[in-house]
This record gives C-alpha cells, structure tokens and sequence, in this order.
C-alpha cells in the first residue's frame, strides 16, 4: 500500500493488510486500524472478516440479538465494546460485570485477567442456548484482546486522523512531506524515505542551500503540478537552530562567499557543517572545494576588504580533485541521513546483477513462491512478541522496497546480520497476497 507517512497505517503490517481488506468507506478505516492489533490476531479474527468480507465463507449469527451487536463487523467481534454487549446479552452479565470484563481488556500489562471470566461467559451462553463451540469460540476471541485490543471510539478516531493524512498525501503531496519532515523524528521512516516518497509524487525536491534555505523544510514555488520542497538546515546534522536564524536573518542579499557568511557572524564550526552538507552549491563551491576554504580562516579579508575573497593567488590556482558521485552520495548521507543525488545501492547494481539478485520493482512480476534474491538498505526491524519469534524487515533499493518475513531458527542463526547491517541481501520465496 502507498501509505508511507500516514498516521497509523504506515507499518509493515498495515500496508500487507490494506491491499487485503481495501476499505471502501469510513468504517473500513476504523476496522482497518483496529484489525491489525495483537488482540484481534491472536484472537483469531482476522482471517474470519476477511473471508466474510471477500465472500469466501458466509456471515451467520447465532441468534438476532448477536446480528444487531456484530452486524457490522460481519460476525466478528473486533472491538471491546461489542466485548461487553455480547458478555451482556449472550451470557446473562450485569453491566458492571462487562464493566470489569472491559477493564480486564484494556491493558495488556494484565493478560491473564480475562481467563477469570471464563467459565461464567461458556456456562451463561451454554443457558441461553448457544453451542459449547461457539461459546469457546466467542471467549478465544475475548481473550484475546487481553492481548491489546481497541475500543471502537478510539478506533474511530484514530480513522479520522487516518483519512485526512491519507487525503493530504494524495492530493497535496508537497505539503505532507514537508509537514512530516519539520516533525521528525517520528514514525516508521526516515527523512531518506519521506523525500524518496516524495519525488516518486512528483515533487521537485532540492537541497539544502546557504542562500535559500531556512531551519524548516518549506515549499517554494510550483515546480509542475506540486510546489517545490526546500530541504531545510534542520536536516543537517550538528547545526545549531540559533546559528541558522542569525544566517538567513542576515541575508539581505544573497551571500557572494565564505567571508560574507563569517561578517554575518555565522560559527566556523557550523561553516564547516554547512560545507559537509554541500550547501554551498549557490556560491559555484562543491562540498570538497567550500571544505577547502572554510579552513582558511586565517586569511578572511578585514577593515576595508571585508566580505571579499582571500586574495592569496596560490591558493586560487589550487585544483582540487573531484569528487566521485558515489562519495558524494555517502556524505549525503553522513551529513543529511538522505541523498538527493543517487541512491547507494544503485552504486552496486552492476554487482548485484552478478549475483542473479533482483531490483525490487521487478517483483510484481514474479510468481508467488518463486525463490529470489533481493537487496538494500535496512529501513525497519520489528518482532512483536506476539510474532512467535518472527522479525520482520523492511528493504530498500535504488527503486523500491521489500518486506522480509525471518522465521525464528533464521534469526537466531544470523542474528548479528539481522540486528546490524545497514546492507542486506537475502533469498527467500516471494509471498503474494490479494492479485
């Protein structure tokens, strides 16, 4: 799903799911959000909803009051209030009763509380006419949300908040990069994947720069049908807030040198961040070349010549190498965390064709259980503890991502390679879901 930056369904597991489900209106999202929940998965809800929702299995219900209570969740009970109608009117609880069933839910800190209300709901639905496997089946589901299982109200809103991030992404993508950037840090991402996102949209993004840049991210003008977004000098590692509201707060015009910027009183430590940075582009100096004459501090001009270059001839005629994109690309990333450049990976893409391993954009068009080889950088490492040991990876490369499944006897045999490396090649069977 393309959902990277939106509130709530940005995880892994929330992108798997999405295709899946493919919510049609409002209360899909709030089922959406609740659905992929330790509670619900291992209450063993999800996959009944979706063979309900997909037609593969049909929608009963035991009894017309069960009809009105989980109507809208196809028969499933995903939410803690329909944990309390059911308690109440299939098993004979008084409201306090559910009262203290949905207290026993509402944190996982308590998992085991939930049992203790066992054999009240089995024999109270047994009374009422309801088969032992369905009153089995019904407390399973209940206990699970022992496990973190959502009320629906907080579901709700937290749909709410899901549509609007989703709507500004789609229509406004300029702004929601922008608008995530000046937040981070925060969610799944990092700035690396919310520019790269960014540029897949159509949005013109362009790099930190001494004579256009302010502390925030902000948008300039449009560029095609987005406005274009100015990386800001908050994406620069080690520069000071303060140092770069007296830069651009002294920027009456544009700075012609490294001198106009030291008479602006701009530290030599954030020059050298800055020249790091490549933020110098403006001025005609790449990164290797505004490194060279920030360090000659000494020689900045005073008095009458203030602001003007140093006039040594002999350090004028020095030539200095280029620099390769590729270093170019890991000081990108040293000093920014993102490139704008190239990706890494694509440095190594020769390499990797070698190796039979494929980009990820290929992978639409491999068969499911085909086995591949994939590559790229390390973006998210996860292993709930209600995973069984499973961690789940998320890749990227020069042209898409991939998410890993690593079962628990692989883990532990590469956990040094799991836990660490920026860098991964793998090999596995292709897992497709929902064509």
């Amino acid at each position: 799903a393309d959902t990277i930056g939106v509130f709530q369904i940005e995880s892994r597991a929330q992108q798997s799911m999405l295709p899946r489900l493919r919510p049609r209106c409002f209360y899909d999202l709030v089922i959406e959000v609740a659905i992929v929940r330790p509670g619900p998965i291992q209450g063993d809800m999800v996959h009944p909803y979706l063979r309900r929702r997909n037609g593969e299995e049909p929608i009963e219900y035991p009894s017309k009051e069960l009809e009105e209570i989980l109507g809208r969740t196809l028969g499933v009970p995903l939410f803690q209030e329909q944990a309390m109608k059911i308690a109440i009117v299939a098993a004979g609880f008084t409201p306090a009763e559910a009262d203290e069933l949905r207290r026993s839910m509402a944190t996982f800190k308590l998992k085991g509380m939930v049992t203790q209300f066992e054999q009240k709901l089995i024999n109270g639905m047994l009374e009422r006419g309801y088969t032992a496997e369905y009153a089995q089946r019904v407390f399973k589901q209940l206990e699970g949300f022992g496990s973190y299982g959502f009320p629906e109200s907080h579901a709700a809103s937290f749909a709410l908040l899901v549509y609007v991030s989703s709507w500004i992404k789609c229509y406004y993508p300029d702004v929601f990069a922008c608008a995530l950037l000046n937040s981070m840090p925060m969610g799944f991402y990092q700035p690396a994947q919310i520019v790269i996102d960014a540029r897949k949209h159509g949005v013109e993004v362009r790099p930190v720069d001494i004579n256009f840049s302010i502390w925030d991210n902000r948008l300039e003008e449009k560029s095609g049908k987005y406005c274009a977004l100015r990386l800001g000098f908050r994406q620069v590692k080690g520069l000071r807030e303060e140092d770069m509201v007296l830069l651009s707060g002294r920027r009456v015009q544009s700075y012609k040198n490294i001198s106009a910027l030291r008479e602006a009183g701009v530290p030599e430590a954030a020059l050298e961040k800055l020249a790091d940075a490549d933020a110098f582009m403006s001025i005609g100096l790449d990164r290797r070349q505004a490194l060279w004459e920030v360090s000659t501090k000494n020689d900045t001009p005073v008095a009458l010549f203030a602001g003007q270059d140093a006039a040594d001839i002999s350090e004028k005629n020095i030539c200095l190498p280029g620099m390769s994109q590729s270093e170019h690309v890991v000081h990108d990333y040293a000093s920014t965390a993102l490139s704008l450049k190239a990706h890494p990976v694509s440095f190594v893409r020769e390499k990797l064709d070698q190796f039979d391993i494929r980009p990820t954009k290929e992978l639409t068009g491999v068969q499911d259980g085909q086995l591949i080889k994939v590559a790229g950088l390390v973006l998210v490492r996860q292993r709930p503890g209600t995973a069984g040991g499973v961690c789940f990876m998320t890749i990227e490369d020069e042209t898409g991502f991939a998410n890993l499944v690593i079962f628990e006897t692989l883990f532990e045999k590469f956990r040094k390679e799991v836990l660490q490396s920026k860098l991964i090649m793998v090999e596995g069977k292709l897992q497709r879901e929902g064509d």
